[in-house]
């Protein structure tokens, strides 16, 4: 896109890839499955600053998120698995680590800088889990609500799986001895109560995974190469946005 091009109100002109720069640019998890979902959007959302519109703050899901880390750090602190862990078998304890804090934070993340693309590439974790070996396993909060058995075989899940694999190449990056096991831990809203009473009840129950991270790094020299396009590249049929773009500017 043309440097001189206009920039109507709304458009992004800050943190925006520049191919000319030698810096290196801060790319994150979320901007690499951006990549993955649709390349259009992702060059427009990082060359042009025309994001997505953001959908609405899941704010049950963060409080049950922070209470989730909380239990499980007073666990950490006494170097002892939680219930959960024992209930499904896994042989493990949190994980102590001076950076736990940082690895949890938005915009900060577990961090690696990917030298073929120059991109500091980053993601901030939920957990992670050291066995008795020495081996750490990555885990991810979810929560939901669901009659139906939760299961990691659904399509959108897959980005799910993808968001755990990061995590485990990033970790690795950072010379950890990180297993291909990792672990979701689900927390499952129950509806079928007959009275609320101020209080919403939660099953949990914890997904085991075998992460393939290979794919990451090609990923990412791809996402480089979108990004270095001098016009913007098309996307895939079945994404919405591009639908609604191209439906709007028609009627427009």
């Amino acid at each position: 896109m043309p440097k001189s091009a206009a920039s109507p109100t709304g458009v992004r002109t800050r943190n925006l890839y520049d191919p000319a720069s030698k810096e290196p640019f801060k790319f994150s998890r979320t901007k690499l499955e951006l990549f993955l979902q649709c390349p259009r959007c992702f060059y427009l959302d990082r060359r042009c600053g025309i994001g997505q519109p953001p959908g609405p703050p899941f704010t049950l899901n963060v409080a049950v998120d922070a209470l989730m880390k909380r239990e499980f750090d007073y666990h950490r602190a006494r170097s002892e698995p939680h219930a959960l862990m024992n209930e499904f078998g896994v042989d493990a304890v949190p994980y102590q680590h001076k950076d736990l804090d940082q690895w949890r934070t938005n915009f900060h993340g577990v961090q690696v800088l990917h030298q073929a693309t120059n991109f500091l590439f980053f993601g901030a974790v939920d957990d992670v889990w050291e066995s008795p070996g020495g081996k750490l396993h990555v885990v991810d909060y979810k929560a939901t609500s669901t009659q139906k058995e939760i299961s990691l075989d659904d399509p959108w899940k897959q980005a799910y799986k993808r968001q755990m694999e990061i995590y485990q190449w990033l970790l690795r990056g950072n010379g950890l001895p990180v297993s291909d096991l990792g672990y979701f831990v689900y927390v499952n809203g129950n509806s079928d109560n007959e009275h609320f009473g101020k209080k919403l009840e939660f099953s949990m129950q914890i997904i085991s995974y075998t992460g393939d991270d290979s794919w990451v790094d090609e990923a990412l020299q791809e996402a480089h190469t979108c990004l270095c396009r001098d016009a913007v590249p098309s996307g895939p049929e079945n994404c919405e946005w591009c639908a609604y773009r191209k439906a709007a500017s028609g009627v427009e």
